[in-house]
């Protein structure tokens, strides 16, 4: 057996073959998840896109910028934008955590007028706060609003 105390690592001979598949295992299953993730990122930034081409928002290509989508959705709802800067605050202790609950009430306020705007009930917004089944209604919202005829 070999191990290097050197740099605290151990050679592929240590670990022996369970695991060498238990971390082939991981790391497949760590490029599942980075995979699942772009595309759920690609399918969002695409519906906000869209909804805010239907609204006639621009510019609609913010959607795809990461903080830039938060400033288009307070544009389709034509309220102020300045909540934004309440994630600025993310990493003070309690500060922070205070900051997050509040823009996060802006961003169900947000989201309640686009759904107003697109002719849908504002409550759908509040599916969102179940746990797990708020997830599925949001990418199903953002699905409706970018592809309904309304």
């Amino acid at each position: 057996m070999y191990l290097n105390l050197i740099s605290l690592q151990a050679g592929p001979e240590w670990y022996g073959p369970l695991g060498m598949g238990f971390l082939g295992f991981m790391l497949g299953s760590m490029l599942l998840m980075f995979a699942l993730l772009v595309g759920l990122y690609v399918y969002t930034s695409f519906t906000l896109m869209k909804v805010a081409e239907r609204l006639k928002t621009k510019p609609a290509w913010l959607a795809w910028v990461p903080i830039g989508n938060l400033y288009l959705m307070s544009k389709m709802a034509k309220m102020q934008w300045w909540p934004i800067l309440l994630l600025l605050a993310w990493w003070i202790p309690v500060l922070g955590q205070v900051a997050f609950l509040v823009f996060a009430v802006f961003a169900f306020i947000w989201m309640w007028k686009i759904l107003e705007a697109r002719k849908r009930p504002g409550w759908w917004s509040l599916f969102a706060l179940i746990p797990m089944v708020g997830l599925i209604w949001y990418l199903v919202m953002w699905g409706i609003l970018a592809w309904s005829k309304k």
